[in-house]
C-alpha cells in the first residue's frame, strides 16, 4: 500500500486487530522509506441488493442515507457514536444475509425501528411518526402504549382501526381538555336519573 505522507509503494504492518464487530480488520501500517505510521481497515466487499420503493422504483442500498434518517431520529439524545455504527453494521448485514437481489424498503425500515428501539425509545418513536405517518395525536399515543406493553413482556396486541369518532382514552397522563362524551352503556338508568 501506497504511504499517504510520502507516496512511497512499500509499507509494513505493525498491527492488525478486529474491528466493528468483527467485520473489518484495522491494520496500523509504517512506511519504509519516512517512517510515518497510518492505520487502514479491510472490509470485505459484498453486493448489496437494491432496494424496492413504495411507488416501485429501484435504488441502491445507501448506507449514508440510512444513517442520516437514523441520526435525525437520534438528535439531541444521549446515544454514543460507536452504538450507532453498530446498528448501522447489524442493518446492513442482517440486510445482505436475506440473500435477495431486492429488498422491499418497508423490511429495511422496520430493521431501523427495532435497532432504534434498542438503541433509544424517543429516537425510536420518532422515527415511527414518519416512517408509519401518523396523521394525529391518538396515532402517537397507540405507539407509546405499544412500546410500553413491549417492555413490560405482554403480548402484542394486533393494530385496532381507530374509529371515525375519536374516543378519550381512561389510561392518559394527561388530563383530557373536555369532558367525555357518554356512551351508551355510561348513560344513567332509569333510576340513577335522579341523583
Amino acid at each position: 500500500m501506497y504511504c499517504p505522507f510520502c507516496g512511497h509503494i512499500e509499507t509494513k504492518v505493525t498491527d492488525s486487530r478486529l474491528a466493528g464487530e468483527g467485520r473489518q480488520i484495522r491494520r496500523r501500517r509504517e512506511c519504509l522509506a519516512c517512517g510515518e505510521r497510518f492505520t487502514t481497515f479491510e472490509t470485505a466487499e459484498l453486493l448489496m441488493p437494491m432496494v424496492v420503493k413504495g411507488d416501485r422504483t429501484r435504488e441502491p442500498f445507501d448506507e449514508t442515507k440510512l444513517r442520516s434518517g437514523m441520526e435525525k431520529s437520534l438528535e439531541k439524545r444521549p446515544v454514543p457514536r460507536a452504538q450507532v455504527d453498530e446498528a448501522l453494521s447489524r442493518i446492513a448485514h442482517r440486510v445482505r444475509a436475506l440473500g435477495d437481489r431486492e429488498v422491499p424498503s418497508r423490511v429495511i425500515g422496520e430493521l431501523v425501528m427495532e435497532e432504534l428501539r434498542q438503541l433509544d425509545e424517543v429516537a425510536y418513536v420518532r422515527f415511527a411518526s414518519v416512517y408509519r405517518h401518523f396523521e394525529d395525536v391518538e396515532a402517537f399515543h397507540e405507539e407509546i402504549r405499544r412500546l410500553r406493553d413491549q417492555r413490560e413482556g405482554k403480548p402484542r396486541e394486533p393494530e385496532r382501526k381507530r374509529p371515525a369518532k375519536r374516543q378519550p382514552a381512561q389510561d392518559r397522563d394527561q388530563l383530557s381538555l373536555l369532558p367525555p362524551e357518554p356512551s351508551a352503556a355510561e348513560e344513567p338508568t332509569a333510576g340513577e336519573s335522579g341523583k
